[in-house]
């Protein structure tokens, strides 16, 4: 649930996550299956006149959904963003050509992303994201804030693959694995998959300074199609997502909750694929 102190603009917008019902709220996009906490949500989304909230889980990303919408309804022009709203389309919608050109980071727009996933500054992703309206990805890498950051996060990279190979098992077309013990908030949710790419799902626990998250994700290359919708699974336990990727966060101090609904999905995702 959202904290209504912190809708204190004058625009209040909700991106690319779960609708609130809160009139403070000005603008919102969203394209999750789940993105309604409850029915009457739902509803009053469907009631709204503003022109202002938009839904459509059809889209692969958030951003391509605005791109569409500005343009549309609102007279923007997408051309000077093109790059980048292709881009999000492949990484929100893990639509990379394998495994290896998610986890290799060889494309600049890997590697940015990478960067806005772990860099542990925290006016990182504000200074970046200027840049992203207005300059090329392979330019962007170049500023001295964002290359100096590249270097460790490439070696933490590497460290999460290490760690993941030691730590992930796979069973049932499933793979499992626990890092809440280490310090890899923001790993390359692909290396499951590149690491054994004949599994089908994947169900991980990680644990940073404020939450304890179960990640439910499918295998896009797997040459056994899902048959599980994760968002649905995820809904039980408070999470959400999309038919094919979901998760769920549990406060810091759950961290038995967390591994017993994660265990909980492992045994569902294991007897699908038995079945």
């Amino acid at each position: 649930m959202f904290d209504e102190k912190q809708f204190d603009g004058d625009e209040n917008a909700i991106v690319d996550f779960k609708y609130s019902a809160s009139p403070k709220i000005t603008w919102w996009f969203d394209h999750h299956e789940s993105a309604f906490l409850s029915p009457a949500d739902a509803a009053h989304f469907e009631q709204d006149e503003s022109n202002r909230k938009f839904y459509d889980p059809a889209f692969k990303s958030c951003t391509s959904f605005i791109a569409m919408i500005a343009e549309q309804r609102f007279g923007f022009d997408p051309l000077p963003v093109e790059e980048l709203v292709h881009w999000t389309d492949i990484v929100d919608g893990a639509l990379y050509e394998n495994a290896q050109s998610a986890v290799e980071m060889k494309a600049p727009a890997m590697k940015l992303t990478m960067a806005i996933e772990a860099a542990p500054e925290p006016d990182f992703v504000k200074k970046l994201i200027p840049l992203l309206a207005r300059e090329p990805l392979g330019a962007i890498l170049e500023k001295p804030f964002v290359a100096g950051a590249l270097p460790p996060l490439m070696e933490r990279h590497q460290r999460s693959m290490d760690v993941l190979r030691q730590r992930t098992e796979e069973r049932d077309g499933t793979i499992f694995f626990d890092i809440t013990d280490q310090d890899l908030e923001g790993y390359n949710k692909f290396i499951p998959y590149y690491l054994h790419p004949d599994s089908i799902y994947s169900v991980g626990l990680s644990k940073s300074s404020f939450r304890v998250k179960v990640s439910v994700g499918s295998n896009p290359w797997s040459k056994r199609e899902p048959t599980v919708n994760l968002a649905k699974v995820c809904e039980r336990y408070g999470g959400g997502g999309h038919a094919r990727v979901g998760a769920i966060s549990f406060d810091v101090t759950q961290n038995e909750g967390a591994r017993k609904a994660a265990q909980e999905i492992v045994e569902e995702l294991r007897a699908s694929v038995r079945a």
